[in-house]
């Protein structure tokens, strides 16, 4: 296993899934219970901003009732303990990264802990419920917070850093990710084109752009991620 600088790590709703978190496109995931078009778009928030809001007061709510596992502790370790840069865009709104001990997280699709105000277009955190009457933080403004959440039809966040980060990598490591949602599912490719870093799949199972990866490890998140994080720090 070679020294490496820049390490970027992708991960997806298939890392969380071991600590409770449902998926949206699996089986039984969230998708089956609720329609997009009801809960995760501007033109459902605007319909029935109540409705919208209280689907993600719940989501938030379950949050606490769940922990970081073994996966995102080893990349918290690898963060404290590797003498390269590793940063982690995730795709996932919950913060179990952060609460596993990873401060170095990019959030493209936002975070559940926050609202953001329509009013000034602060993100401030939030724990609790968000109600029609909730304040912005930031401005005072009262029932003008959404979640900070990247809807369907809206474009991600940090971008830009995102691009430039995927030009300097060494490492490309992508954990738990279906390869089939947009941008995030073109990085791998983004990456190999400009090829200077290696690139890893750790999955469940292979994903939709499994064929663009230089090496793959399938099984629960876990278990592999552990183990390949193991192996960078050690050199073995």
């Amino acid at each position: 296993m070679r020294k490496f600088e820049e390490i970027v790590i992708l991960t997806g709703a298939g890392i969380s899934a071991e600590s409770g978190l449902s998926t949206f496109r699996d089986a039984g995931g969230l998708w089956e219970k609720h329609r997009i078009e009801d809960v995760a778009t501007p033109e459902a928030f605007a319909r029935d901003p109540e409705g919208v809001q209280k689907f993600y007061n719940l989501r938030r709510r379950h949050l606490d009732e769940v922990a970081p596992n073994a996966a995102h502790r080893a990349l918290a370790r690898l963060e404290a303990e590797s003498d390269s840069r590793v940063t982690i865009i995730t795709q996932n709104v919950d913060d179990l990264h952060e609460r596993a001990g990873s401060r170095n997280v990019l959030h493209m699709h936002g975070e559940l802990k926050k609202a953001r105000c329509l009013e000034c277009g602060r993100a401030s955190r939030w724990e609790d419920d968000i109600e029609p009457t909730s304040a912005c933080p930031a401005c005072g403004a009262a029932g003008r917070l959404r979640p900070h959440v990247v809807w369907f039809g809206e474009i991600p966040l940090e971008l830009d850093r995102i691009d430039r980060l995927l030009g300097a990598c060494d490492l490309f490591v992508s954990i738990g990710t279906s390869g089939a949602v947009y941008p995030a599912a073109g990085f791998v490719s983004q990456v190999r084109a400009l090829g200077r870093a290696h690139t890893v799949e750790l999955n469940l199972e292979p994903s939709a752009g499994s064929h663009f990866f230089h090496e793959a490890r399938y099984g629960p998140a876990g278990t592999i991620v552990p183990l390949f994080v193991e192996e960078l720090l050690t050199g073995r």
